[in-house]
């Protein structure tokens, strides 16, 4: 081993896993250190109810795990990743027993929003369809760092995204196809009148035409677990359950990359109020079931999809979000649910089922929120609680501890809110560079922001080589 690494990674979810990949692939010496005893961070499996059941406590559903740049440029199907696509992406029922659905057609799927709503759908999404390879590149990541690959698109997406999802929703004449759009823009954990909330939305939209909403055979910590060996035969260094409190604890290297909150890097590499300035936003409330059958959805098609969300316009949608926000109790909450076991039963035991469902809440909230989750399950999927064996349930409190970069719970590590939807963690050229010349940050607290696709920490592995290669 070299008297000095290279470069040393705190913290091994799929973001400082990438950067370690990144920087080992290109001859540097990389050890990471992670303080749980598995690698995986927000992607991990575990038995959280009942002996069998493999339940995912963070992420489940990956959209932009299958097609990102940094995970498609590794081998990781050789070192054990099969995605698992379901019959279809997304179910999004309705109280009349039917739903809008997004499949790998786009013809398909504008057609579940009925006759007046088909045309306007296609034509929202057809700029950008057959291109994800090059879009993908250019939306995530740095907006200004270099040209676009593809210039006039990447231009004609961003004046697509920066509205507001509601403003999309206007092109819409029918609740099915708003209630469709204001689902989707959920994801980012704020109201969907919030600036960018568009760009979510179309990004989800166009994903599950292009690649699927997949699942990873055997849950996510596949992805981790993936990524952890292919880093292992490039010659990195894994060493679990460390924790890091302070900078000099770490061995003498020549750069050091955060896959941490804002915060806890400022801690420990002793950078003051560096990152004061920087928003956490609402928390959710999810639980994850053990079932003795599959969920029993009144609409047909919510039964052959691998993601469910629950709320059945976008009123509602934006009235739960706006509650979890504004710091209110959850009454009618906006569910986000997926149902791994529909296309991978070696996730449960033979005819059982796991199945997991969230709702946002106020960040810190320390409430139960059980009952009025299972009573917005039980509008669309009636006889829902007699299949429960078991659950495990973890509000804003719990998300934290077992996650320590989801700051009071902030599954996105970072509010998408104001100019923090597009600057984050604050405005630099570099974002991934901190005031400290060996110190980087390469969480979803940096471009292009949260989901399990390794882009945060391949922008900042680049940031770190550079810098290397310069030395």
């Amino acid at each position: 081993m070299p008297s000095m690494l290279d470069a040393v990674v705190v913290g091994a979810g799929p973001n400082g896993l990438t950067a370690a990949v990144e920087l080992a692939r290109r001859g540097f010496a990389v050890e990471v250190f992670e303080a749980e005893e598995t690698v995986g961070g927000g992607a991990r499996t575990e038995e959280l109810t009942l002996p069998g059941f493999r339940h995912d406590p963070c992420s489940a559903v990956h959209p932009l795990g299958i097609g990102s740049p940094a995970f498609n440029a590794m081998p990781l199907a050789r070192h054990g990743l099969e995605w698992l696509q379901p019959e279809l992406a997304l179910a999004h029922p309705f109280p009349d027993g039917t739903a809008a659905v997004l499949t790998r057609s786009v013809g398909e799927s504008a057609m579940t929003l009925g006759a007046q709503d088909a045309g306007a759908y296609r034509r929202t999404v057809a700029p950008y369809l057959g291109r994800w390879d090059t879009l993908a590149q250019d939306f995530l990541r740095t907006p200004w760092d270099g040209l676009p690959r593809d210039p006039y698109r990447w231009m004609r997406f961003g004046l697509d995204a920066l509205p507001p999802a509601t403003l999309l929703a206007r092109r819409f004449r029918g609740a099915r196809a708003r209630g469709l759009i204001a689902g989707l823009a959920a994801h980012a954990i704020a109201p969907t009148s919030g600036i960018a909330t568009s760009g979510i939305a179309l990004l989800f939209a166009i994903a599950a035409h292009e690649k699927g909403w997949p699942v990873p055979r055997g849950g996510s910590q596949a992805i981790s677990d993936a990524l952890a060996s292919y880093l292992r035969a490039q010659g990195g260094t894994i060493r679990t359950g460390t924790e890091v409190r302070r900078l000099d604890e770490l061995p003498p290297a020549r750069a050091y990359v955060f896959d941490t909150s804002p915060t806890a890097l400022a801690r420990i590499a002793g950078l003051g109020g560096a990152y004061q300035g920087y928003r956490y936003g609402a928390s959710c409330f999810k639980i994850d079931y053990a079932l003795s059958g599959p969920v029993p959805w009144t609409a047909q098609e919510a039964r052959r999809a691998g993601t469910v969300h629950i709320g059945p316009t976008a009123g509602e949608i934006d009235a739960a979000l706006r509650a979890a926000v504004e710091g209110r109790d959850p009454s009618v909450p906006f569910l986000i649910t997926a149902q791994p076991s529909v296309v991978d039963p070696s996730r449960a035991p033979e005819g059982r089922h796991v199945f997991w469902a969230y709702g946002h809440v106020p960040a810190g909230w320390e409430g139960d929120a059980t009952d009025v989750v299972e009573r917005q399950l039980e509008r669309f999927a009636p006889g829902f609680r007699d299949l429960v064996l078991a659950r495990a349930t973890a509000g804003p409190p719990q998300l934290a501890a077992r996650n320590a970069n989801y700051v009071g719970g902030d599954i996105a590590s970072g509010a998408f809110a104001g100019l923090q939807t597009v600057i984050r963690p604050k405005l630099a050229r570099v974002p991934y560079a901190t005031a400290h010349p060996a110190v980087f940050l390469c969480s979803s607290a940096t471009p292009p922001g949260p989901g399990v696709h390794g882009m945060s920490g391949h922008h900042a592995a680049k940031a770190v080589w550079r810098r290397l290669r310069a030395a």
